[in-house]
């Protein structure tokens, strides 16, 4: 299955004004990076976002949200936000904005 671009093309209006953002083709999916730090991507149907360890975990707590595992080992300080979750651009922007939390205080690439 190949990732949703519709998702994709949310996730590019959304980040279109933020500065040293860049998109990377990467896992079967797509990523967006932050100052080359990943910081959320398409896999599939869903939205994958770097929150960090202790948010990763807190997340997992949410509705909608399960580990982010395509290997058969979750990744830590990552989440996976199924369709459900990101039914509208509010929940989207949200969980991008989690992410940049996280994400916009790691040193650059």
């Amino acid at each position: 299955m190949a990732f949703d671009e519709n998702l994709a093309a949310r996730i590019r209006k959304t980040l279109a004004r933020r500065k040293g953002v860049e998109e990377k083709k990467m896992f079967g999916g797509v990523g967006f990076l932050l100052n080359g730090n990943m910081l959320v991507g398409v896999w599939k149907d869903s939205l994958i976002v770097r929150l960090g360890d202790e948010q990763g975990e807190e997340a997992l707590l949410e509705p909608h949200v399960k580990p982010f595992d395509i290997t058969g080992k979750a990744m830590k300080g990552w989440a996976m936000v199924t369709p459900e979750g990101i039914n509208d651009d509010g929940q989207l922007k949200a969980w991008i904005q989690r992410a940049v939390k996280f994400v916009g205080n790691l040193p650059g690439k």
